[in-house]
C-alpha cells in the first residue's frame, strides 16, 4: 500500500478497472433497481487523473470527453458534490487521461468519479472519512462506493453493500468488443434473468456463477458474443457487468500473455493483473 503521505498535487492518481466474477440478479425493488450479487476484482489497468489546484473554487477539466457537457462528466460532479457537502472553497483543473472504454462493464465513469473523491479529499484537506465518501459517491453511481471501499469484495443490494473478500494472484485477459453497451437496455429488457437464487457471501467460491446480463448483450450485440466464443477457447470466459467487455482468469503472466499474442487482429484487448485493493486504499480511514 503507497502511504497517505506520497500522493500530492504532483501524483497521477490511478482509476483501476473492475471485473465482476459473477452477477446475478436476484429480485427486484418497487423502485425498479435490481437486486443484484456479485464479487468484484480490482485489475492493475485503468484510467489515470492528474490535478492542479486552484484558488478562485473552479472547476475544469482540461480534457472534456466529446459530447459530453462539462458539467455532466462524473468528475466535475463528484468534485462539485465534495465542494458542496464541506463547504469547501478550493477548486482544481482535473485531466483524465482515458484507457477504459464507455458501455464496457469495466466501471470507468464510476472509477474516475470515485479517484476524484478520494484525491480532493485529501489534497483539499477535508478528511471526510471512507463511509462518507461512499456515501457522496452512491448518490453519482451504485459502483462509486466500491472504489471508494478499495477492497475486493463481495456486493449485494444495488452493488453498494459490500464485505472485503481475499482473493489469491491471478491475471486476466480482457476484451473490448467495439461496441458501447448501454446499461438500462440490458437491465429494462424483458428477456433479463430476475429471479437467481441467492448465496451467502460466505459461500462463494472461484469460479462459482455466471452473468446473468449476458445473454441479454449477446443477443443484442453479436459482437459480445464473438469476443466470448473466441476468449473460450482458451479458459472460462465471462462478460463483466452490462458489457461489452469479456475476461477470462489465468494463474501467471505467461499464460495470459501467450492468449494475447494470438489475439486477432480484429479484436482488442489486454493482459492484466488482479489487484489485492485499490492502489488509493490508504487515502481514506
Amino acid at each position: 500500500m503507497t502511504p497517505r503521505s506520497s500522493w500530492d498535487w504532483q501524483s497521477a492518481y490511478p482509476a483501476p478497472a473492475k471485473l465482476n466474477l459473477f452477477l446475478h440478479v436476484t429480485g427486484r425493488r418497487a423502485d425498479g433497481y435490481h437486486l443484484l450479487q456479485t464479487l468484484f476484482r480490482f485489475v492493475d489497468h485503468g484510467d489515470t487523473l492528474r490535478f492542479a489546484r486552484r484558488d478562485d473554487g473552479q472547476l475544469r477539466l482540461t480534457q472534456p470527453l466529446p459530447g459530453v457537457p462539462p458539467e455532466s462528466d462524473l468528475c466535475i460532479r463528484a468534485a462539485r458534490l465534495l465542494q458542496d457537502a464541506t463547504g469547501c472553497r478550493l477548486g482544481a483543473d482535473i485531466e483524465v487521461v482515458k484507457r477504459l472504454p464507455m458501455g464496457g462493464g469495466l466501471g470507468g465513469g464510476s472509477s474516475d468519479a470515485a479517484t476524484v473523491l478520494l484525491a480532493l479529499n485529501h489534497l483539499w484537506g477535508l478528511g471526510l472519512p471512507r463511509q462518507r465518501l461512499q456515501a457522496l459517491g452512491l448518490t453519482l453511481g451504485a459502483d462509486v462506493p466500491l472504489f471508494i471501499f478499495g477492497k475486493n469484495a463481495f456486493g449485494e443490494g444495488i452493488g453498494e453493500a459490500l464485505q472485503p473478500v481475499e482473493l489469491p494472484p491471478s491475471w486476466f485477459v480482457v476484451l473490448e468488443p467495439p461496441v458501447q453497451v448501454p446499461t438500462a437496455a440490458i437491465f429494462t429488457s424483458p428477456e433479463l434473468c430476475r429471479d437467481t437464487p441467492a448465496i451467502r457471501a460466505a459461500d462463494w467460491r472461484p469460479g462459482f456463477g455466471h452473468n446473468d446480463l449476458e445473454a441479454v448483450a449477446v443477443a443484442r450485440f453479436p459482437e459480445v458474443g464473438e469476443s466470448l466464443r473466441w476468449l473460450a477457447g482458451f479458459a472460462p470466459a465471462r462478460m463483466t457487468g452490462s458489457g461489452a467487455c469479456v475476461f477470462a482468469e489465468f494463474t501467471d503472466a505467461a499464460q495470459a500473455r501467450a492468449v494475447l499474442a494470438d489475439l486477432p487482429a480484429s479484436m482488442r484487448g489486454w493482459a492484466a493483473p488482479g489487484l489485492a485493493e485499490h492502489p488509493l486504499c490508504a487515502l481514506a480511514d
